[in-house]
């Protein structure tokens, strides 16, 4: 038995690899979305393009542009006369922020009165805006603190003191990179295994593997070795890419994120068969394997959480392995996820695994009947 698998398994890896389709797969997806999600997908606000019309030129309000000036998140391109020159800015998109100090702001300031700051931001983009006006938020409130110790003025009565834990610097790549483990993973596994009988039977080479001494079962075994080694390569590619590219700390156990990858990879492998018993042609396997794969990276919460989704839709969440495997994958690296922790999202994945392993069995065999 055991040599008639080693053979089954080696001519696999043979045929994913001489088939043009399955090197695409394995190559060019993992390195763009690597690029694409490491890099350019992010929830970060840097280098907002910010006008400034400034009606005072007094000192308060030079130190506030000062302040805006030297942060990091804002980048001054232009400094306005009047009100009329906003929408020339915004309009167009050449600034996303307007700072506007009116004519009397330090001389209220002086006076012990409240000095007006208005910010106009570009609301085209909500979630952009809102992080915007955030960061302009703060800028304005340490301002006020300093304006207030050096001047003898009496301080707020309540400071605000933020501290994020797991991500102390709020860096997008730290939540999607993890994620991509997740979702590489799934794409290559599922492919794999979806073209693995479509493309013996379209190639009319299946009724030959009929003929042979191998069993439904050892078949079945030999078509989901490879896709399941190949995925625990590159999970573990994008592992060390996250480690020791992005630098994003490893805090929990390898022994847990490496069974959650293992269960995931067979919950993956068992759904890839199924459509694969289905599919006569490599066509409809590969349609089959992204009709399934979009809702399962969207239900996943990757970049949208569950809990902001209807019941229904989450109630359909618990059938979707991503699911447990990002919480798995992602408290590993950030939050040192216990083991104890850990069981709760592995026994999901592991009965999906069995059902969909036995339910593609059963479709094999019926085809084979």
């Amino acid at each position: 038995m055991w040599e008639r698998l080693k053979a089954l398994i080696v001519k696999e890896f043979i045929t994913i690899w001489k088939d043009k389709r399955s090197r695409v797969v394995l190559i060019g997806p993992p390195l763009i979305q690597l690029l694409v999600f490491g890099y350019a997908a992010s929830f970060d606000v840097d280098h907002v393009a910010t006008a400034i019309l400034n009606e005072d030129q007094g000192l308060a309000a030079r130190q506030l542009v000062a302040r805006f000036d030297g942060s990091p998140t804002f980048n001054i391109i232009a400094s306005i006369k009047s009100t009329r020159q906003i929408a020339h800015y915004i309009y167009p998109r050449r600034a996303s922020l307007v700072v506007h100090i009116g004519a009397t702001f330090s001389r209220d300031l002086r006076a012990g009165r409240t000095a007006r700051v208005q910010i106009v931001v570009d609301g085209r983009e909500s979630n952009t805006a809102t992080i915007i006006l955030g960061y302009a938020g703060q800028v304005v409130a340490s301002f006020n603190q300093s304006w207030a110790r050096a001047h003898g003025r009496s301080a707020p009565p309540a400071i605000l003191i933020a501290r994020a834990w797991f991500n102390p610097n709020l860096k997008s790549q730290w939540f999607f990179v993890p994620g991509i483990v997740a979702v590489l993973t799934l794409v290559v596994t599922m492919v794999l295994t979806a073209l693995s009988v479509a493309r013996e039977r379209e190639a009319g080479t299946f009724e030959q593997l009929l003929v042979t001494p191998l069993r439904p079962t050892e078949i079945l075994i030999g078509k989901s070795t490879p896709a399941l080694i190949i995925g625990l390569i590159e999970g573990s590619v994008i592992i060390a890419a996250a480690l020791f590219w992005f630098a994003i700390p490893l805090r929990g156990s390898l022994i847990v994120l490496y069974s959650g990858l293992l269960l995931f990879l067979l919950a993956a492998t068992g759904v890839g068969l199924m459509l694969s018993s289905i599919a006569r042609t490599q066509q409809q396997a590969i349609l089959g394997a992204f009709l399934f794969l979009v809702p399962a990276i969207i239900l996943s919460g990757f970049s949208t959480p569950i809990a902001n989704m209807p019941w229904l839709v989450q109630l359909l969440t618990y059938l979707d392995p991503m699911r447990y495997f990002l919480i798995i994958v992602r408290g590993a690296f950030l939050e040192g996820l216990p083991a104890h922790a850990a069981v709760q999202q592995l026994w999901p994945m592991l009965v999906i695994a069995l059902v969909s392993l036995a339910s593609a069995g059963r479709l094999f065999r019926h085809r084979l009947a």
